[in-house]
């Protein structure tokens, strides 16, 4: 179980880790590899998933769940000892990150703070979700049940997805809807939650050109309003608080 390919795998399987945090983490800029192995959570509940991971494939018992226990103690981060885990994967700040028993997770992830990839009930065999390559998680979002999220998508923060996710999809809302950013291909593990489409507000903006469509055309038939009832059509109006165009206010 331990000999010098895996003492060589690990070693690559560290250096991928830091070179994802400084891919992926604006706050690792200038940050030297000793301090980010030493101070920064995801990549330290990787590490400790990593060996659990290897006792528990061995049959090796008490041991790998004690090694996730401690973990999770130590970072906030729960994953799983039999969870499948990519090449890449990056959690950034971490704190309530949960990743289920069988959960699959591909290559070059990134996830943020207060994710779940959790199961819906108590039906045993695959029941948490599959998240192919370069996939972004926002914080707070939930995926559960055993769906499987495409490559390039992106998950809205605190979005609740329990149906599959297309390739190239962005995801938001509760429960969520698939959308696209501004009808183009999602690239980048960017955090840019800002600018992410709204279907809800969408659509109550359409019901309310409706209804101001519908008012004058009754307007125009000779309808007469009660007193008090006069059209204003700024009260069918959906205003949007936030910019869908231009730089983010948030820094993205």
């Amino acid at each position: 179980m331990l000999g010098l390919g895996t003492i060589a795998r690990a070693a690559a399987e560290l250096r991928c880790d830091v070179r994802s945090a400084h891919e992926r983490d604006p706050a690792a800029s200038g940050v030297g590899t000793a301090e980010i192995l030493t101070t920064w959570p995801g990549v330290q509940a990787l590490l400790a998933h990593r060996i659990s991971h290897r006792l528990h494939r061995h049959g090796v018992p008490l041991l790998p769940r004690l090694v996730a226990h401690v973990s999770r103690m130590l970072t906030g981060i729960e994953i799983h000892p039999a969870a499948q885990i990519g090449r890449a994967l990056f959690i950034d700040h971490g704190s309530g990150v949960v990743i289920g028993e069988t959960a699959v997770i591909g290559d070059d992830v990134t996830i943020y703070q207060g994710v779940t990839l959790g199961g819906t009930g108590f039906q045993t065999g695959k029941r948490h979700p599959t998240v192919g390559n370069c996939v972004t998680i926002g914080s707070g979002a939930k995926l559960l049940g055993p769906i499987t999220v495409g490559c390039n998508a992106k998950i809205g923060a605190n979005s609740v997805v329990i149906n599959d996710v297309p390739d190239n999809t962005t995801v938001v809302g509760n429960p969520g809807h698939p959308v696209r950013v501004e009808g183009r291909k999602v690239e980048g593990p960017d955090a840019d939650w800002i600018h992410l489409p709204d279907p809800i507000a969408d659509a109550m903006a359409a019901l309310g050109r409706r209804v101001v469509e519908l008012e004058t055309q009754v307007r125009a038939l000779g309808g007469t309003p009660s007193p008090g009832d006069e059209l204003d059509e700024s009260v069918a109006e959906v205003h949007v608080l936030r910019p869908k165009q231009g730089r983010s206010p948030a820094g993205g």
